[in-house]
């Protein structure tokens, strides 16, 4: 359940707390996953931190969101807020098959599973597709032992909102794998490293950052037979 905050900026965000039940991975991924989408040149909004001070939790009437409040002291996720968006059905929005294929192929790349036409992730607004929630994305991370086995898991597409779209996958492959081969050191740089403390395993958050950028730089080196086959 995310809160809808007015920070000290004076702007409105999507607030994801670090004390909910999907834990401090799941905003790692989202960091992760948006920045990169970002510099890859999609539409993703912006991402910042929030740092919240639970005694504010004091003047909430619900008692679900007192308690994440009250366990969500220090550094939050904020994404910001899409006024007068719409939430994206594939039966009633056209998406170019360029941008389908852009985000299908960025999906791939990250294990995103979920963008399916069920609960798709995107909105829709001024200025044409947002995505956001990329928190169930790079699931390696919940069992380092066993990640390079997810290195080449291909990426089942079946029933990925963009399908109707006729994705270009081919063509976003040869725009974007180069330019994430420069993206994802500055996306894995915006983690904040208070959320990489104390990994199991690990000696340092730095350690954790490397482990993120080597996963994901052998997945894209190739071969990329994780791409799924879409036909047009």
């Amino acid at each position: 359940m995310p809160g809808l905050v007015e920070a000290d900026d004076h702007r409105l965000y999507a607030l994801k707390w670090v004390g909910a039940a999907q834990g401090r991975k799941a905003l790692v991924a989202e960091v992760l996953a948006g920045e990169l989408g970002r510099r890859l040149g999609l539409p993703v909004p912006e991402l910042v931190t929030v740092d919240l001070d639970p005694v504010l939790a004091r003047s909430e009437p619900d008692q679900q969101v007192q308690d994440q409040m009250r366990a969500s002291g220090g550094t939050n996720l904020g994404m910001a807020f899409v006024s007068g968006a719409f939430n994206f059905d594939p039966l009633c929005f056209e998406v170019e098959p360029e941008l389908a294929g852009q985000v299908l192929w960025f999906d791939a790349l990250i294990g995103n599973v979920d963008r399916s036409w069920r609960n798709p992730n995107l909105l829709v607004a001024t200025g044409g597709l947002r995505l956001i929630d990329h928190g169930a994305s790079l699931i390696f991370h919940h069992h380092w032992a066993g990640a390079a086995g997810w290195i080449r898991r291909p990426y089942d597409a079946g029933d990925h909102a963009l399908l109707r779209a006729r994705p270009d996958v081919a063509a976003a492959d040869k725009l974007l794998a180069p330019l994430a081969e420069e993206a994802l050191a500055g996306a894995v740089a915006q983690i904040p490293e208070v959320w990489l403390a104390d990994e199991p395993g690990f000696d340092s958050p730095d350690a954790v950052r490397a482990a993120y950028l080597d996963q994901l730089t052998a997945r894209l080196a190739g071969p990329r037979d994780w791409l799924p086959e879409v036909s047009g």
